[in-house]
């Protein structure tokens, strides 16, 4: 299975005396991969975004940087969604409004920096990683989706 990639940049409607003098427009580029797939991307900042270990995944094979389990859904609320596609709509908003009240940006402005000297477009990729076989209805593309709009 091929990993979903989202980008995210400011496309401007009209052509701007910015744009003609060759300021760069900004983008992070946000992946969601399974952790049973290989590696995709060795420059990338790797985030296992899941609050529980993977199954059947040793922990020194697993190519990852960090942890944050304070990214996934409560215990509480992932419980409730159980991957049900009904409640997909339901569980989104529930977790965008656990995500707004956790410093989010502030962790992957830490992990994964933009100065600003270096455009965001120049700044490391940010792979989230999770077990989940549905990746389209997981935590971890709502997340992305997040990401995207806030950084």
């Amino acid at each position: 299975m091929r990993p979903i990639t989202f980008e995210w940049r400011a496309i401007p409607l009209f052509e701007t005396a910015e744009r003609r003098k060759g300021i760069k427009m900004t983008r992070r580029i946000i992946t969601v991969e399974r952790v049973y797939e290989p590696a995709s991307e060795c420059n990338a900042v790797r985030l296992l975004v899941d609050r529980l270990w993977p199954r059947g995944v040793k922990r020194e094979n697993l190519q990852y940087d960090d942890w944050p389990k304070d990214l996934a859904p409560s215990p509480e609320l992932r419980k409730w969604y159980g991957h049900d596609h009904t409640r997909f709509d339901t569980f989104k908003s529930r977790y965008i409004d656990e995500l707004n009240a956790s410093p989010v940006r502030e962790y992957v402005e830490r992990i994964a920096p933009a100065s600003a000297s270096q455009p965001a477009s120049d700044a490391r990729p940010v792979v989230l990683l999770t077990a989940s076989k549905d990746l389209p209805y997981s935590h971890a593309q709502v997340l992305a989706d997040y990401l995207a709009k806030i950084l």
